[in-house]
Formats: structure tokens, C-alpha cells, sequence
């Protein structure tokens, strides 16, 4: 059984389509990239994985369960998240406490 399956993921953004029938299956213990130019949809199908866009088509299959379209607090405790390209580290603490901050909802 496939870790992550992704089937026919797309979303429109008003008559824009940004991301139209995205599909990808990543077994477990393997290593995949994401690459192509800019605007090509990258960080939005990682939006979308992740619950920040709700795809308006498509299925996210984690594991053997659906987390199309849940939020993104429940697709982090499923095992998927990810980060912004603009970092922002509170000054005052440690790398470690930094890193430890996205632990909260554990």
C-alpha cells in the first residue's frame, strides 16, 4: 500500500486553474522531488497536502485514510506538514525550542 496517493488534485482560484489533475503515489522508505519552473503549482499542490488550500478536486490518501479537504491541524497529526520559506525563529529561544514550538498540539 502506497504511503501518500494523490489522485486528479486541482484547484481554481476564481477562473484561474492553478493545479489541474495533479496525481503522484509515493511508497514508503522512498524519496521523491517536486520540481518545475515558477507558477508552475508547487507550493500550492503542497498547500493543498497540507490543508492550506481546500483542492476543489481530487483525493489525498494518507496511509489508507482521506484527509481531502480536512484541516490542517488534522492532516499535521496525520503526518504531513510543512514549512514557509520565510522563517521566522523567535530570537529568544533556543534552535531546539524553535523547533519544538510546532510541537504545541502533542
Amino acid at each position: 500500500m502506497a504511503l501518500l496517493e494523490v489522485k486528479n488534485l486541482g484547484i481554481s482560484f476564481g477562473g484561474l486553474r492553478a493545479v489541474d489533475e495533479f496525481s503522484i503515489t509515493i511508497e514508503k522508505g522512498q524519496l521523491y522531488g517536486l520540481i518545475g519552473p515558477n507558477g508552475a503549482g508547487k507550493t500550492t499542490i503542497f498547500n493543498m497536502l497540507t490543508g492550506v488550500y481546500k483542492p476543489t478536486d481530487g483525493t489525498i490518501v494518507l496511509d489508507g485514510k482521506n484527509i481531502t479537504g480536512k484541516s490542517t491541524a488534522e492532516i499535521n497529526r496525520a503526518g504531513i506538514a510543512r514549512t514557509f520559506q520565510n522563517i521566522r525563529l523567535f530570537k529568544d529561544m533556543t534552535v531546539l525550542d524553535n523547533v519544538k514550538v510546532a510541537l504545541h498540539n502533542h
